[in-house]
C-alpha cells in the first residue's frame, strides 16, 4: 500500500493550496480517508476526514470554512482544498487510510496506512 501526498509548498498568508493524496495497492473505495498535520514540536493534529463513499465529512473546528476534503474513487485520490491560509497552518500534512470506520474518523490510531507527508509553509 502506498499513499503519495503532494501539493504542498510555500504560500503567503491568505493564499490557497490544494493537497492531493494518490493511493495504490488497496481498494480505495473501501477506505475512509483523513488528513492530519504536525507542526514542529507539536503533537499530530486531525484536520479533516471523509467517509469511504464521500458522503460524510468532518473538519478541525479551527479550519472549518477554510478547507474542503473530497475524494475521487475512480482516481484513487483524496484532496484537501485549503483557503485563507494562516501562518499557524504551517505543518507537514499527512494523508491516511482507515478500512474499519463506517463513516469518518478523527483518531489517528484508527488509521492503518499513512503517506509520507507534504510540507505546507504559510509565510510572507
Amino acid at each position: 500500500v502506498q499513499l503519495q501526498a503532494s501539493g504542498g509548498g510555500l504560500v503567503q498568508p491568505g493564499g490557497s493550496l490544494r493537497l492531493s493524496c494518490a493511493a495504490s495497492g488497496l481498494t480505495f473505495s473501501r477506505y475512509a480517508m483523513g488528513w492530519f498535520r504536525q507542526a514542529p514540536g507539536q503533537e499530530p493534529e486531525f484536520v479533516a476526514a471523509i467517509s469511504h463513499s464521500g458522503d460524510s465529512t468532518h473538519y478541525l473546528a479551527s479550519m472549518k470554512g477554510r478547507i474542503t476534503i473530497s475524494r475521487d474513487n475512480a482516481k484513487n485520490t483524496v484532496y484537501l482544498q485549503m483557503h485563507s491560509l494562516k501562518p499557524e497552518d504551517t505543518a507537514i500534512y499527512y494523508c491516511a487510510a482507515d478500512s474499519r470506520s463506517y463513516g469518518w474518523n478523527t483518531d489517528s490510531r484508527g488509521y492503518e496506512f499513512w503517506g509520507q507527508g507534504t510540507q505546507v509553509t504559510v509565510s510572507s
